[in-house]
């Protein structure tokens, strides 16, 4: 009998955590199958009341119904969010992997200083200088395209980007970056070959976090693109979803919504080791 009762104690703790990982997985888990669901029913089961949680006979008619709204490319615009994401992605990464090793290894004269004025632009709401911004590439003659809303998201993701890779490369000893001058490597050459294989996390980290931010950008798109032709997919998913008499077509919303989140649900397990290892050695710093 104290042998069970020993057992059971010692299982507890066991049972406690998978069971609260199961009831986070249902929770985080069942609006997806929600809103694939929804994708996969037709018209007439859209508005059953109460619903059905199994659609009983599920198609593909919202899938092609988006593809053939009238006066909309739906999978051009597709196109639109993913070149501006993919190009913001790159500009993110490179510019904050340049300025981060600067940061951490060529420090001068307000260097911290520097840094904590890029830091503090956390603290202003994107929303407050949507005039400004429109100002400038309006100056800049980049409103209304797709160039211009890059160099946004670019801007946008930047100081988050270079705070992950400015305490990545001050994690990394000086000595493997001297011991690879003294074999012939200069400063291009070090950072290529010996520190970006060590920092790769923190690399694949600011990626990701700047792909989410700008694929799933809804209010800069709205703001400073006016041609529907240059609309992002959550942009044109407003238009997508309205019906007659002001209706919303819950089917090909829910729809253009799978075709959003599909992208980043590849992604992240794909690099999902990455990320979390990118994550900790910057919280570690």
């Amino acid at each position: 009998m104290p042998n069970t009762v020993r057992t059971i104690r010692s299982s507890l703790p066991t049972a406690a955590w998978w069971t609260v990982c199961v009831c986070l997985a249902v929770a985080f888990v069942y609006p997806l199958y929600v809103m694939l669901a929804m994708a996969l029913k037709g018209p007439a089961e859209q508005g059953l009341i109460p619903p059905s949680l199994v659609p009983h006979a599920p198609g593909l008619e919202n899938f092609r119904h988006l593809a053939s709204v009238q006066g909309l490319n739906v999978f051009g615009n597709l196109g639109n969010s993913v070149l501006v994401t993919v190009a913001a992605t790159l500009g993110t990464v490179v510019v904050a992997t340049l300025a981060g090793y600067a940061l951490a290894r060529a420090r001068f004269p307000g260097s911290n200083l520097v840094f904590f004025v890029i830091l503090a632009t956390f603290m202003i709401p994107f929303q407050a200088i949507i005039t400004p911004l429109f100002m400038v590439l309006k100056t800049l003659q980049l409103n209304n395209s797709l160039l211009g809303l890059t160099i946004v998201y670019i801007t946008f993701n930047l100081p988050f980007g270079l705070f992950i890779m400015r305490n990545a490369f001050a994690t990394v000893p000086m000595t493997l970056e001297e011991a690879a001058q003294v074999d012939g490597c200069g400063v291009f050459s070090a950072l290529r070959n010996v520190l970006l294989p060590i920092v790769l996390p923190g690399v694949i980290t600011t990626a990701l976090l700047t792909f989410f931010a700008s694929w799933n950008e809804f209010f800069a798109a709205l703001i400073l693109i006016t041609d529907q032709d240059k609309f992002t997919l959550p942009v044109t998913l407003t238009l997508v979803s309205s019906g007659q008499f002001g209706s919303i077509n819950w089917g090909s919303l829910q729809a253009g919504v799978a075709l959003t989140i599909i992208p980043c649900i590849v992604i992240y397990v794909l690099l999902q080791r990455y990320y979390v290892s990118g994550m900790l050695s910057g919280a570690l710093k």
